[in-house]
């Protein structure tokens, strides 16, 4: 038998097997990437999840931080609280709120309480319960000398 002459062709093989491998990695690349940009565009098609917010998220973009304005959790139906007071915690998304409670519209009492559940997602303010100082009459009322 005569090795030399074999050699080659082994060579030859091997060549030949690599550059297969090789191109069947590039069709691998291409499916891949392929795949990728139908996910990317399934993604874009849905609807982004909000996350909900809590009281402080909603207190920060109000006046005086919410201080007079009701709020209630978006599940609740007749329950709500004017906010009296507020403790923020030094990251400013989180703390203790204290506030009147209201049942269908009116006090239950004068005192405030602690309102529970300040720092869980799912709060919103209501927009007819601002401030009765920036709705009262005699304040809209021009002085008249």
């Amino acid at each position: 038998m005569n090795l030399s002459s074999s050699y080659p062709t082994a060579t030859r093989a091997a060549s030949r097997s690599i550059e297969l491998f090789q191109q069947s990695l590039g069709g691998l690349k291409a499916s891949a990437s392929r795949a990728l940009n139908t996910v990317s565009e399934v993604e874009a098609s849905k609807p982004k999840r909000r996350k909900k917010k809590n009281l402080f998220d909603v207190a920060h973009f109000l006046p005086n931080w919410g201080i007079g304005y009701k709020m209630c959790k978006s599940s609740w139906r007749d329950l709500s609280y004017e906010i009296t007071k507020i403790n923020l915690y030094k990251d400013g998304r989180h703390g203790k709120a204290w506030g009147v409670r209201y049942k269908a519209g009116l006090p239950v009492s004068d005192v405030p309480v602690k309102i529970s559940g300040v720092n869980k997602g799912g709060w919103k303010y209501l927009k007819d319960s601002k401030k009765k100082e920036e709705n009262s009459p005699e304040a809209n009322q021009p002085i008249q000398s």
